[in-house]
């Protein structure tokens, strides 16, 4: 019998356990968010990279397992193969991350689950919900754990936010707004750029560019700090810049769960922003902002009371649920590695309980899984639907 991973004596309060070995990570992707999320699984001191499918050409896939610094009997040509070897090894690895083009996600996350290893994808989770439904079933099945990067989750702050609308802290919710300006696609040679082609192409991307990657992070923070699932929305996409295959811009107004209303906003023409991504939740008694370009920070207002802003950092008024996410002290600022890490950590603990047997409390992590995947595809749908339509309403 393996050695189990989790001490005898943990507890699910307070910070997360040391395991008894690092993790095994491979990647499917290779590119530059592969790098940036390897980086953050290494800082947990959970996970080591040992594998990885970097390129369908064997001499590309060993090149650039070098730079990795992987073993090149564990380079891959293919993410059919890796599945197939690693799954037989005695050191194979615990899970993959997935970091590909969007269409390329559904086959890669398909093999692994079916060869029986844990699965971390990028959003959006696949082009087509129908594939979407199809890994929440293999997932399921398989009994595999499945993350999906929606990574503004896990940055402390919107955590907090979360925490405290949940508890009351802003008095019932009426209104959500959340927008995501960036600013990149400026210029009108952008579409040149080689990590941009696959981004404004309908056949990697799918139908959409812009609300498909970050309309999507927008939809999934403002569900999850409000705890309020959207239930419609009414959709106006726009090539706000120079002509473009899929929009650069898409506007909308939406309503959640009780009739709340909201609204949604995502464009990357919005000179002066990079990581605008910005929640806001008002409820009868107060409100709560935060803003991914001050992500240190948290604005509680109670009506009627002077703002309060809350800074990350332990002893500083955060929660202990919140705390298990706090590197640094304040004044020692965190960013989007750390939030990754986050993402990995709770990650890892998932992985870790199923391979040691252990069913966790429902409420012990958070990371977003693959129904919230799933949800994300049928948002990107809905959008597209009511676009198409002229911009009516459509149930999501």
């Amino acid at each position: 019998m393996a050695d189990k991973l989790f001490p005898t004596d943990f507890s699910y309060e307070g910070l997360f356990p040391r395991l008894s070995r690092r993790l095994r990570i491979g990647i499917v992707g290779g590119g530059r968010i592969a790098t940036t999320q390897a980086a953050a699984a290494r800082l947990t001191g959970y996970w080591e990279v040992v594998a990885g499918a970097l390129s369908s050409n064997p001499e590309k896939a060993k090149t650039r397992g070098e730079r990795w610094f992987l073993p090149e009997h564990r380079c891959y040509s293919s993410f059919e193969e890796m599945a197939q070897v690693e799954a037989g090894r005695p050191d194979g690895i615990d899970a993959v991350m997935v970091t590909t083009p969007n269409h390329v996600h559904y086959d890669a996350a398909r093999v692994f689950l079916e060869a029986g290893i844990d699965v971390l994808c990028d959003k959006p989770l696949t082009n087509e919900f129908s594939e979407a439904a199809d890994l929440v079933r293999l997932t399921r099945e398989s009994g595999c754990v499945f993350g999906v990067c929606f990574v503004m989750a896990s940055f402390p702050m919107v955590r907090q936010a979360r925490e405290m609308v949940h508890a009351g802290l802003i008095g019932r919710v009426n209104q959500i707004h959340v927008e995501f300006m960036q600013d990149w696609m400026v210029p009108d040679n952008v579409a040149e750029a080689e990590h941009v082609k696959w981004r404004l192409d309908p056949a990697k991307s799918g139908a959409t560019s812009c609300t498909g990657d970050i309309a999507t992070h927008a939809h999934h923070t403002a569900t999850f700090v409000s705890g309020l699932e959207m239930t419609d929305l009414r959709a106006e996409m726009h090539v706000c810049g120079a002509p473009k295959a899929l929009e650069d811009t898409v506007m909308m107004m939406t309503r959640f769960e009780g009739d709340v209303p909201g609204t949604l906003i995502a464009t990357r023409l919005a000179s002066g922003n990079r990581g605008g991504l910005r929640v806001r939740v008002y409820g009868s008694e107060g409100g709560i902002e935060w803003d991914l370009e001050k992500a240190e920070y948290l604005k509680y207002n109670r009506y009627g009371d002077p703002d309060a802003i809350l800074s990350r950092g332990q002893g500083s008024g955060v929660t202990p649920r919140v705390e298990r996410f706090v590197r640094l002290a304040r004044g020692f600022s965190e960013g989007v590695i750390e939030a990754w890490a986050n993402l990995y950590t709770e990650f890892a603990m998932a992985v870790a309980a199923r391979r040691d047997g252990i069913e966790p409390p429902l409420d012990w992590l958070d990371f977003p899984t693959v129904e919230d995947g799933a949800r994300g595809v049928r948002f990107v749908d809905a959008a597209v639907q009511s676009h198409r339509a002229g911009g009516t309403w459509v149930t999501i």
